[in-house]
């Protein structure tokens, strides 16, 4: 009978702490939610009002006319939208990609070997205070204005925060889990595999998020200088031909964009350290 009891008391527990996370996830969307159309409110009464000049800052219907127009209208920038956006994300992912690819393990390498540290440290130091802007004049001369140029530029802006958070999380793994693998009788590189670079995936995947916004910040000014495609590109036509609604419109998409990336990527996180909830 006490059994029946206990466990009975347990069900309503976990019933309870599972109406109250979803009374926290319903409270938490309708903010998000609110904070989103209090924006939009407060940026159509800025517009409609007359407060802000409209030359300045369009309406929120006109630019959600423009953007279904852009579907279609190829003017003024000469490309629909979607071409736009493809040609944007091309160049941002492939660039981010490389980061990404080449940035992380360049961190955990440096991270935990102190020759191979000492020996890159230097290197690096000496590239990460240059702007990824000021590579584009010297890309445009090597590479011209195609994708790889604008990808090349996009990876400089990417790469830094890989190598520096790979390089902070791998650093700071505990002292005992390593000393357990020696314990054990694991190898150095034994132990980093299974010990260093789980323990650094907090740290890596922060790096991992500031590089997408460094990389499309940085796609969206190669592509003012130096494209004839893109969202940046577009925004760019946008200020040339007076478009207001052509400059806002592409910054919302831009970052709607972001948004998305930014989905996937805690998705990928969520599914990569879900060991750490257990």
């Amino acid at each position: 009978m006490n059994e029946t009891t206990n466990a009975l008391t347990n069900e309503q527990r976990v019933k309870l702490v599972q109406d109250q996370k979803k009374k926290i996830t319903y409270r938490d969307t309708m903010l998000s939610i609110s904070g989103i159309l209090f924006f939009f409110l407060l940026w159509e009464f800025f517009a409609i009002s007359g407060i802000v000049d409209s030359k300045k800052l369009t309406d929120v219907l006109s630019v959600l006319k423009l953007f279904i127009l852009k579907f279609s209208d190829p003017n003024p920038d000469g490309a629909v939208l979607l071409v736009n956006v493809w040609s944007s994300l091309e160049v941002a992912l492939c660039g981010f990609g490389m980061a990404v690819v080449i940035g992380i393990p360049l961190g955990w390498l440096m991270g935990w070997y102190r020759g191979f540290d000492s020996f890159m440290r230097p290197i690096f130091e000496i590239i990460r205070p240059i702007p990824p802007v000021s590579w584009i004049p010297l890309t445009i001369v090597w590479l011209g204005v195609g994708l790889q140029a604008k990808a090349f530029i996009v990876f400089f802006a990417a790469f830094v925060p890989c190598l520096i958070n790979s390089y902070t999380g791998i650093k700071q793994t505990k002292e005992v889990l390593k000393n357990v693998g020696k314990t054990c009788g694991a190898s150095y590189f034994t132990i980093f595999w299974k010990v260093g670079i789980p323990s650094s995936m907090t740290m890596t995947f922060a790096g991992v998020k500031v590089a997408i916004g460094n990389a499309w910040a940085t796609l969206v000014a190669a592509e003012m200088l130096a494209s004839s495609s893109g969202l940046g590109y577009m925004i760019l036509m946008g200020r040339s031909y007076g478009r207001v609604d052509l400059v806002i419109m592409g910054i919302v998409v831009i970052g709607v964009l972001g948004v998305i990336i930014s989905a996937l990527i805690n998705l990928l996180e969520n599914a990569v350290l879900g060991w750490k909830k257990l």
